[in-house]
């Protein structure tokens, strides 16, 4: 993996898990939909970006966020190395298999 790639992920994530543990997880999906986007294509990075999306529907007791990743968190773990839909935010109203616009800054850390 790219270290720009790299620090790009462990930041997300880091934004994102201050998020949760000060129970604001409006602020926290910003930073796991970019997690979820950088991480797409790795496995365990990828589960954990939809675990951390449960936890943050979980804390806002939104029923479908909570459903919905953990449907996905086997998905990320069994498809992540062979298709992904590029740009998908990975939220639980989208659906898993819509590609979505990616952002050139995304892009070029993913290139």
């Amino acid at each position: 993996m790219k270290p720009a790639l790299h620090i790009a992920i462990d930041q997300a994530f880091h934004q994102a898990r201050q998020a949760l543990a000060a129970h604001d997880p409006q602020r926290a999906y910003p930073w796991l939909e970019r997690a979820h986007i950088l991480s797409q294509r790795l496995p365990l990075p990828h589960a954990r970006s939809h675990w951390l999306m449960l936890l943050a529907g979980w804390q806002q007791r939104d029923l479908r966020e909570v459903l919905g990743q953990a449907l996905r968190i086997p998905a990320a773990l069994l498809f992540s190395r062979l298709w992904v839909p590029l740009g998908n935010t990975g939220r639980a109203r989208v659906s898993a298999f819509k590609p979505m616009p990616l952002a050139e800054e995304l892009r070029r850390l993913l290139d």
